[in-house]
């Protein structure tokens, strides 16, 4: 006798070899439908998607001198007119670098100064390039600040965090001119992570 209390253990019950080929012809047409309903539902489900490749946010900017400098902000441009100048990413809004992606970027600037030579180096000495942030004011801070001394050209390059609609200005002390040669003036960023 069962004790009260404890459940009896659930057996299968034992069939016969004729009672399950009288079953087969039901159970094989069954079967059948389950596969089919299991291979259709993993059809009709969506099928998760690869992730694509993030694209690369970068740009080589060139110098802008197309109007005379009355403000020390330079103006950058980009595109095949100028060579080797593109934006993949990030936008030009009034010659300055908008940024369309958060995250780290590697950010690099040389400029030169035009008719560079010892005549100016009392005003070479105290002349400065600032690469900032400059929009929105809330976020606004500089970067970079590079003194030029005695020197014709000033470079650098630096990872900063840079966000969603940053907009990034270029200062360089007035009255001086940067050189328009490409390989002398240029500026950029390249996106290296999220």
């Amino acid at each position: 006798m069962a004790e009260e209390g404890r459940p009896r253990p659930w057996v299968l019950p034992r069939l016969s070899w004729a009672t399950v080929l009288r079953l087969s012809p039901l159970l094989l047409p069954l079967s059948f439908a389950i596969c089919c309903f299991i291979c259709c539902y993993q059809f009709r489900r969506p099928q998760q998607t690869q992730l694509e490749p993030l694209e690369v946010h970068v740009a080589e900017l060139q110098l802008n001198l197309t109007v005379p400098r009355k403000d020390p902000t330079l103006r950058w441009a980009a595109g095949p007119t100028l060579g080797r100048s593109f934006a993949h990413g990030p936008g030009l809004e009034k010659g300055q670098l908008y940024i369309h992606r958060a995250g780290i970027y590697r950010l690099h600037i040389q400029v030169t100064l035009a008719n560079c030579s010892s005549a100016y180096g009392t005003v070479q000495h105290r002349a400065t390039m600032t690469v900032g942030i400059c929009s929105p004011a809330a976020h606004s801070i500089t970067l970079l600040r590079l003194p030029f001394g005695q020197s014709c050209t000033v470079a650098s390059q630096r990872l900063t965090h840079l966000a969603i609609g940053d907009v990034l200005c270029t200062n360089l002390t007035l009255p001086l001119l940067p050189s328009r040669n490409a390989e002398e003036t240029f500026f950029g960023v390249h996106w290296v992570y999220p």
